[in-house]
């Protein structure tokens, strides 16, 4: 299972918006229109937009220190010649070593609304003896500015460090919560509004590979508190099932407690998975040789403990998710939040399964029979009815992954950000936090006024 969001109090949505004057990152391929027309954009309580960095023109602007622009297929940025060295000593191992280090620093990027939330992705390649750090820092409505925030210290493997969030992080105003930036009270009107972002790229001394980082994302957001939402019209992919493969978290139940327990805590990564094999990737046999040869699945055992980070202590970083689905060759990924169904069946019409996070108690999901502060799945369909199919991996079996949820019921406990929780006081819900996974060139479905993706 993936964490509850703490004390996170509102969590975001999406809507037609117009970044305002500083520098807007462009997408990273022309979208597709998936599904019916739509002849005007649909307007939302919640406003939610992704920004990115991709491109070549991208990653010549920004501030560079020891970095460079790389062109090709696949764009992206990465160490020329050192700006210097640095000590770092792993808070999870206590081992300090030496590493060369260049830095790169993106414009000051409005966001276009006042947003309560951010969440950052990136997509890069850590060849070994690299690894890659971003951070964040946010102006305010005010004016003020925050401190620069660590938002990950990631590397594709565990063997140079241990890839880690930071704990204790924050100002007066805001808070880092794991992998997310949070406004502490949106009440007292102290909002995010422009942001900078910086990756810094290590190697070891004198080594040649370094990191090339090829995405870097940021998903900002402002959703009302609500407990409710209103259900969508669908009939867009209704009848459509994607192949998903099937993936069970609970059959890894005990296998390797180091990585949070176990695999009944897995679910995050166990969906990665599968949407990663969906699209013909997998972990080589090589990959998994330090695998039990006895446990099943072992690409599942994989994902977690490359997805694992050792601040949280868990596999349901999500940022950490996407970027490993991304170090396979040819896929791209990203942290996102849609506005609804309807969005999300854009999706399923373009064979894009979607791994979402939601929490509810087992009254709230019929079919479930179990329920949860924080649980990722695939949606990988629709019935022709509208009904949601997925491949849920809190499931016995891997013959029993395949379910089939109830529209309604789906939609409030995914989207909402407000819920009574078991013990009847309340707690958050994420708010339409996906997943986005698929290959760099398959175009992404258009919605005529979203920017959330």
């Amino acid at each position: 299972m993936a964490r509850s969001r703490l004390s996170v109090a509102a969590l975001a949505g999406v809507t037609a918006l117009t970044l305002l004057g500083t520098a807007v990152p462009a997408t990273a391929a022309p979208p597709v229109t998936a599904g019916p027309a739509t002849t005007r954009p649909v307007v939302h309580d919640e406003q939610i937009t992704f920004q990115e960095w991709s491109r070549y023109p991208d990653w010549r602007r920004g501030s560079h220190a020891g970095t460079r622009a790389v062109p090709g297929a696949r764009p992206g940025l990465t160490l020329s010649r050192p700006a210097g060295t640095t000590d770092y000593t792993d808070p999870h191992t206590g081992t300090t070593r030496t590493w060369e280090y260049a830095t790169w620093t993106s414009p000051v990027t409005a966001v276009g609304f006042d947003a309560t939330e951010l969440v950052a992705s990136w997509n890069a390649t850590t060849p070994t003896g690299t690894w890659i750090q971003v951070e964040l820092q946010g102006s305010y409505n005010t004016g003020a500015t925050t401190p620069w925030y660590v938002m990950g210290r990631w590397a594709a493997g565990d063997a140079d460090i241990k890839r880690t969030t930071v704990n204790r992080q924050g100002d007066p105003w805001s808070t880092i919560w794991t992998d997310t930036f949070s406004i502490d009270d949106a009440a007292a009107g102290v909002l995010l509004r422009a942001y900078q972002l910086r990756l810094t790229l290590y190697r070891a001394p004198g080594q040649k590979a370094a990191p090339v980082v090829h995405t870097l994302g940021a998903m900002s957001s402002n959703v009302p508190d609500r407990f409710t939402v209103t259900p969508s019209a669908g009939h867009i992919a209704w009848g459509v099932e994607l192949p998903v493969p099937r993936y069970s978290q609970n059959v890894h139940a005990g296998h390797y407690p180091e990585y949070d327990g176990g695999g009944e805590a897995w679910c995050s990564p166990t969906s990665t998975e599968m949407v990663i094999e969906y699209w013909g990737r997998r972990p080589s046999p090589e990959d998994t040789a330090w695998v039990d040869p006895t446990y099943p699945d072992p690409t599942v055992n994989h994902a977690a403990r490359m997805t694992f980070d050792y601040a949280y202590d868990g596999a349901g970083n999500w940022p950490f998710n996407t970027a490993y689905a991304a170090s396979f060759p040819g896929l791209e990924g990203r942290v996102t939040r849609l506005h609804s169904l309807d969005e999300l069946e854009r999706f399923i019409a373009a064979g894009i399964p979607v791994v979402t996070s939601q929490s509810f108690l087992a009254s709230e999901l019929d079919g479930a029979n179990y329920g949860t502060s924080g649980h990722l799945f695939v949606v990988v369909g629709f019935t022709t009815d509208g009904d949601v199919i997925v491949n849920d991996p809190a499931s016995s079996s891997n013959d029993v992954v395949r379910n089939v949820y109830q529209r309604e019921q789906f939609e409030q406990i995914w989207l909402r950000t407000k819920r009574i929780n078991a013990s009847g006081g309340v707690s958050g819900g994420s708010g339409g936090i996906a997943y986005l996974i698929k290959p760099v060139h398959k175009p992404w479905p258009h919605v005529p006024g979203s920017t959330n993706w």
